[in-house]
């Protein structure tokens, strides 16, 4: 799928079913065995200043054996990682163990102990991913060895995609197309992934089509009630479709007047905001989709993580990956599942550079795509 959508009219790309191979063991079961050595945890604080907001993020370092894990806590909301770092560690994490057995120990741990998250529907996956993937960290470097080893899996090099909304840009915050051409400027072989907005009018549309660079639209169709709400209108749904017929269409609002313009082009539709589970992917509209954005910590616990890429490997079922604003080592893990699970995708990991929309773009960032930076024990991608 790399470089595959534009104004080329010929639809995005279908990944080869070449990429897709049939396994004995399954990616948890590869990992299941590890052993695991935990003494102590400790955490750290993340921040980064968008100017309308803070974003905040927390490090969990567990340590045993002489080594240490890293996984990055991306709950949303800054009052719970404030409660976390004030409150320290939950019971219960120390002790020996297989890492499939300390998963499954943490069903019993309230990994919430100073209070529920603000967001009881997704924080609690969220801070699971991070206690989870940091184990794993751990447990690989005490085995002396590294992800893709224990898998079985090359890493390749990650196709990646720049994520960015363009209102707020132009005079009267309105959609503006000049942040996508400065970043053009520095990076012309660059490629976007684009949040609609109501105010994109025809003159926008059509600039930005003709730069060929827009790989996927996301419409946001499940965000309601939060700062980046799209009102659903059948009008610009019409003219993204046919604007831009190379690119992907994820999170559509799907109603009685859009679903008759979707139908067409539903092997064009992705999903992200719904998916977290296998469960979700086989709930979608025109299932099986073409493609799923597959985003680590929305599944919680890794053995529901790596089912679901195998579901979808197995199933000739395309994946991407996505991030949630990671500011430490979190960035640098989901960078390492598109290396191995699906590197050739729209994958929406970009290097944090290309991210914060308070700094101007900067030369000497790492292009897409990226080459493999996976460390010689462990699960951390050498950031950039």
């Amino acid at each position: 799928m790399r470089g595959s959508a534009g104004n080329s009219g010929e639809g995005p790309a279908t990944p080869s079913p070449d990429s897709f191979t049939l396994r004995g063991v399954s990616s948890f079961d590869a990992i299941a065995d590890l052993p695991l050595q935990i003494e102590s945890c400790e955490f750290e604080g993340l921040s980064l200043d968008w100017g309308s907001m803070e974003r905040l993020t927390t490090i969990v370092r567990l340590r045993g054996g002489g080594e240490e894990g890293i996984g990055e806590d991306v709950v949303y909301d800054a009052v719970d990682h404030i409660a976390q770092q004030d409150h320290g560690p939950p019971e219960g994490l120390a002790g020996s163990s297989s890492f499939a057995e300390f998963s499954e120990r943490l069903e019993e741990i309230d990994l919430f102990p100073a209070g529920s998250p603000v967001r009881e529907d997704v924080s609690r996956d969220y801070r699971r991913w991070a206690f989870e993937s940091a184990a794993l960290d751990l447990a690989l470097r005490q085995s002396g060895t590294n992800l893709a080893e224990a898998l079985g899996r090359e890493p390749k090099p990650v196709n990646f995609v720049s994520s960015m909304r363009l209102a707020g840009w132009g005079e009267g915050d309105r959609s503006s197309i000049e942040p996508l051409r400065a970043r053009l400027a520095v990076y012309p072989t660059l490629r976007f992934k684009l949040d609609p907005a109501n105010d994109w009018d025809d003159e926008l549309i059509g600039a930005l089509a003709a730069t060929g660079a827009v790989d996927s639209l996301d419409l946001k169709g499940f965000y309601k009630g939060t700062p980046v709400d799209v009102e659903t209108d059948p009008e610009l749904y019409t003219k993204l479709i046919e604007t831009f017929p190379g690119a992907w269409l994820e999170d559509p609002d799907v109603t009685a007047e859009t679903k008759p313009l979707l139908d067409p082009v539903s092997d064009r539709v992705t999903w992200d905001a719904p998916i977290h589970s296998i469960a979700d992917i086989e709930a979608m509209p025109w299932s099986p989709p073409r493609v799923v954005n597959v985003k680590p910590s929305r599944f919680g616990p890794i053995r529901n993580l790596f089912a679901a890429y195998d579901y979808c490997e197995e199933r000739g079922i395309g994946a991407y990956g996505g991030g949630q604003t990671e500011l430490g080592q979190g960035r640098g893990q989901i960078q390492y599942l598109a290396s191995l699970f699906h590197p050739d995708t729209p994958n929406d990991v970009a290097p944090g550079g290309y991210n914060d929309p308070r700094r101007a773009i900067r030369p000497g960032l790492p292009s897409s795509p990226l080459e493999p930076a996976i460390e010689a024990t462990g699960f951390r991608w050498a950031l950039s």
